[in-house]
């Protein structure tokens, strides 16, 4: 508010501005505007102001709420004066001239600028008035269409801008998933129905409509000549290939339909299939494949390379890719039908086995299963395998050759029991550690069981088939039937013996020893523990069967042995008191192990006719009392015996002793003499052999002497006149060579004198020469005359010069140059002469 000298009466209304005056007696409210001064009367009063104008730049909006009534471009008053508004409505004003804002008239917001839509873009607007667009195009309340750009959006009161929308690039090898908001057309004339679901594929920029919702972007799937795409149908529809489909097909969409592929809206990826190829080498069998686009359930197709494909949908492989079976000339295969057919020339009936044998290549039809790839089996005389027909059942060995199992065999696992296992597996593994090798050891049951007879050993072998028994001697192999098994021999061992400890294939047969404990009782009841040992063997002719087998007629012939022999010596020593039996106990043990012959004496063996085993001898280890009183007292006795034998011992050793070294001091003494005796002769020689060497020595001595210093004098003085010659030799030889040499310098350098002498002569010679030739030339190219006159034009030239001058003569020099005065005489007198007779 200004205000003029300090009235507030008087308001001055600056240009562009307005205020509001109420006039108090007609309550009216009215606009006053610039540039004014306005005095205020008693009635009025000032309601706003002064305020700015509204100024709305180009290009910009505005908009005013409960705006004035304009009637013919004049604003509308009622009959009091006040201005007419429509309130609670709206208004927008674009660039004008600046304008008041009439009493009710409000800014809402402020002074924008247009909205400018860009291009790929569009404003989404809503109706909330019924409408009419630029094109007179009628929209109800609620209604939605889009405004897109380039371009300029004016704003109005009726319709709302609901969001911005932004046009979605669609990049090659995409498309958009569109949905339907409502039923409508879309921009193809074609009908959508609400819900319904579409893609949109053109690349490009795709701005959606106010009925279309985009769902997602759908990239598309790249195909290659090795990458296929398997589809599913998820309602009827027409794919883009123009091929109807039905709700749950499925199909394969390859390289040769497109490069690319997007999935459309009723399409279900099943995923991704990969191609096939079949070498030359390979071939597979395909389940229930495809015919013109049905799978043939059910049915089984091969195929073979070199192939590629794609497996079509419901197809699968029944064991995936094979290699051809390649068979060398010791391989086969095992072949079974499946079901009837026709093989070459032959038939064959399901159930039908037969083999293809090496070398060749085979690719089995679907009709035939392959069972097994057999290899001959190389075997060598000690080795073996157990063949088994599958149709008679029958199990027979097959050693020494390379065999190939039949069609109609087998190969068969002999069991053998578990002891004879591990009685294998010990006897394998005992061998491997004696060996170096390996000690793990795990039967193969087809194979013939082998074990290696040890030497003097015999191993019995039963055929429960033909129930008969036979022996084999070591060292030998035996290889089992598959009707056979070993007898597993049990024997007694550990001392004193116990039965089942040794448990082994083949009996040994000796000789060997065999140690056992026997308790035995005395006549006095003395009981005493004899260890004695057995040497025993088996004696029998090897060729005889009845023999052979009589060998294992006593399962445990030690633990047997053992108590018999036993039983004959606890019968002999009850028969003995303890004194008597301690004395004889070797004699009385032998006797009742071997009995006494009928000369008396007491037998060296004993046989037994069951098994031929022979007792050759007895070895009676010790013998202890059982009883502690009687081992105490036997043992006091044999340490009193022990000592009185120990003491008549010492005595005798002690008085032999003493004789000895009387004896040996008496030797000593009579030594010493004869060694003094001895020494004393061997000293004497000694001092005159020393006096004879000494003599020896001086005598030589000075004889050596004399003629070493004659020797050397003599040397002396031929080495002089050696040296005197020599010396004289060398001189005479140096002047000798300084003569020469002089005489041949000399002569050097008279030659080269003459040959300067020589030079310098010749040169002089054609120097002379040239000149001469030099000077006639001359003469004869300037000719006599010439040189007349060149003589006579000097004196005459200086005569007149001097003439001319007033000189007599004169001589001109540089002070460098000597002067010949001897021809300048003659000058001057001739000139003198000249000049005188000229005068």
């Amino acid at each position: 508010m200004s205000k003029a000298g300090g009235d507030s009466s008087v308001i001055r209304i600056a240009p562009y501005s307005f205020i509001h005056v109420l006039d108090n007696n007609s309550n009216v409210t009215r606009v006053v505007v610039c540039p004014h001064t306005f005095t205020r009367q008693e009635h009025e009063s000032l309601v706003m102001g002064p305020e700015p104008m509204i100024m709305i730049p180009p290009r910009h909006y505005c908009i005013i709420q409960n705006p004035t009534i304009i009637v013919n471009g004049v604003v509308a008053k009622d009959a009091n004066g006040q201005v007419k508004l429509r309130h609670g409505d709206e208004e927008v004003r674009f660039s004008q001239d600046p304008f008041p804002l009439y009493p009710g008239e409000k800014l809402y917001g402020k002074v924008s600028p247009l909205q400018v839509v860009a291009p790929n873009t569009a404003l989404r607007l809503r109706a909330i008035r019924d409408v009419k667009d630029e094109d007179e195009t009628a929209h109800s309340a609620g209604d939605e269409w889009l405004f897109k750009g380039p371009g300029t959006y004016v704003p109005r009161i009726e319709v709302q801008v609901a969001e911005i929308v932004r046009a979605i690039i669609i990049k090659p090898n995409q498309a958009i998933r569109l949905r339907a908001r409502k039923q409508f057309k879309d921009e193809r004339s074609i009908v959508r129905k609400a819900g319904e679901e579409w893609l949109v594929r053109d690349s490009g920029a795709y701005l959606p409509a106010v009925e279309e919702e985009v769902v997602e972007t759908v990239s598309a799937f790249v195909l290659t000549d090795k990458k296929a795409l398997q589809l599913e149908a998820i309602n009827s529809f027409t794919d883009v290939f123009g091929r109807s489909r039905k709700a749950g097909d499925t199909w394969l969409v390859t390289l040769k339909d497109a490069e690319t592929h997007i999935p459309d809206v009723y399409e279900k990826v099943i995923g991704e299939v990969k191609l096939t190829t079949l070498t030359s080498r390979q071939y597979c069998i395909v389940l229930d494949p495809s015919a013109n686009g049905k799978p043939q359930l059910g049915k089984r197709e091969l195929r073979k390379g070199e192939l590629s494909f794609f497996l079509q949908p419901g197809e699968r492989f029944e064991s995936g890719v094979q290699p051809v079976h390649v068979l060398d000339s010791e391989e086969a295969l095992l072949l079974r039908a499946k079901e009837g057919f026709k093989d070459g020339k032959d038939s064959r009936a399901p159930g039908d086995l037969w083999m293809i044998y090496g070398p060749a290549d085979y690719i089995p039809p679907v009709e035939v299963e392959v069972l097994e790839k057999r290899r001959a089996i190389p075997l060598d005389e000690n080795e073996g395998i157990y063949v088994r027909n599958v149709k008679t059942g029958r199990v027979r060995t097959v050693t020494g050759e390379a065999y190939m199992l039949k069609p109609q065999e087998q190969l068969w696992e002999k069991e053998v029991g578990e002891v004879v296992e591990q009685l294998l597996a010990r006897e394998v593994t005992r061998n491997s550690k004696e060996g170096g090798g390996p000690v793990q050891y795990t039967r193969d049951k087809t194979r013939v069981v082998t074990f290696r007879t040890p030497h003097n050993s015999a191993v019995q072998i039963y055929d429960y088939k033909a129930k008969k028994a036979r022996v084999v001697f070591g060292p030998d192999m035996v290889l089992l039937g598959p009707d056979e098994q070993f007898t597993v021999v049990t024997l007694s061992g550990d001392v004193p013996k116990r039965p089942s400890v040794i448990k082994s294939l083949a009996l040994l047969m000796g000789p060997d020893f065999m140690t056992d404990v026997v308790i035995v009782e005395t006549a006095d009841h003395a009981r005493l523990s004899l260890k004695v040992s057995y040497n025993w063997a088996f004696e029998l002719n090897t060729a005889d069967a009845a023999a052979s087998a009589a060998l294992f007629a006593v399962p445990d012939f030690v633990g047997d042995v053992c108590k018999a022999l036993a039983s004959r010596i606890r019968g002999v020593v009850a028969s003995h008191t303890f004194d008597s039996f301690h004395r004889h106990s070797a004699t009385a043990i032998r006797t009742a192990v071997f009995g006494v012959g009928d000369d008396g004496k007491i037998k060296n063996r004993l046989q037994f006719g069951s098994n031929n085993l022979v007792i050759s001898n007895i070895d009676i280890q010790s013998v202890e009392p059982v009883d502690q009183r009687t081992r105490d007292a036997l043992q006091k006795s044999v340490q009193l015996a022990i000592e009185i034998t120990t003491k008549s011992q010492e005595a005798t050793a002690r008085h032999e002793a003493e004789r000895r070294e009387q004896e040996a001091r008496g030797r000593l003494e009579r030594q010493k003499i004869l060694d003094e005796a001895e020494a004393e002769k061997s000293k004497k020689e000694l001092l005159q052999l020393q006096a004879q060497s000494a003599a020896v020595e001086s005598t030589g001595q000075a004889t050596a002497e004399a003629k070493a210093r004659a020797e050397a004098a003599y040397i002396a003085s031929e080495a002089d006149v050696k040296q005197a010659k020599l010396a004289a030799e060398a001189n005479r030889i140096r002047v000798e060579a300084d003569l020469a040499q002089l005489k041949e310098s000399q002569l050097a350098q008279i030659a080269h004198q003459k040959a300067i002498n020589t030079l310098e002569i010749a040169k002089v010679r054609e120097l002379a020469l040239i000149e001469q030739s030099k000077f006639d030339e001359t003469v004869q190219a300037i000719g006599a005359d010439t040189i007349k006159s060149i003589a006579q034009a000097g004196p005459e030239m200086q005569a007149k010069l001097l003439n001319g001058l007033g000189l007599k003569g004169f001589l001109i020099t540089d002070g460098n140059s000597p002067i010949n005065l001897f021809g300048a005489a003659q000058g001057l007198i001739g000139g003198g002469a000249a000049s005188a007779s000229s005068e």
